[in-house]
């Protein structure tokens, strides 16, 4: 059997969370999403489901953190190239993200860290593997 990763982010305002997601080009599926759900296709094995902070405190006893004020998970999301870590960071700024921290060049690795609407910190990363060995 193979294996989907669900990955679950508590979000403030779900239409807003919505359109910076797709805006950065992944789609919904309709079908496991609804007004307190987005369901955001990364590959056919990984979903981000963005969740109303509500309905999110439905499925855990703890408080939930606000990514604003404190890390609560580390997220990266691998690029062909340099220039498409580029696009989906300026993708990201222009939706209403913000620049995590200044870009890092390595040679082999080449990263931006921009944060969503909600400071859900998302690492965009190219690994060049003739460059890296």
């Amino acid at each position: 059997m193979d294996r989907i990763l669900f990955l679950t982010l508590p979000v403030h305002d779900l239409a807003a969370s919505r359109a910076f997601y797709t805006g950065l080009g992944l789609p919904v599926n309709e079908m496991f999403s609804d007004e307190q759900i987005v369901c955001l296709v990364v590959s056919d094995a990984i979903c981000v489901m963005l969740m109303d902070r509500d309905r999110f405190a439905d499925f855990t006893p703890l408080p939930v953190a606000d990514a604003r004020t404190g890390t609560q998970v580390l997220l990266c999301l691998t690029a062909s190239s340099r220039a498409e870590v580029d696009a989906l960071a300026t993708a990201a700024l222009a939706r209403g993200g913000s620049e995590f921290r200044p870009r890092q060049d390595d040679g082999s690795m080449y990263a931006r860290a921009v944060a969503d609407p909600d400071g859900h910190v998302w690492e965009l990363l190219h690994m060049d593997h003739v460059a890296g060995g």
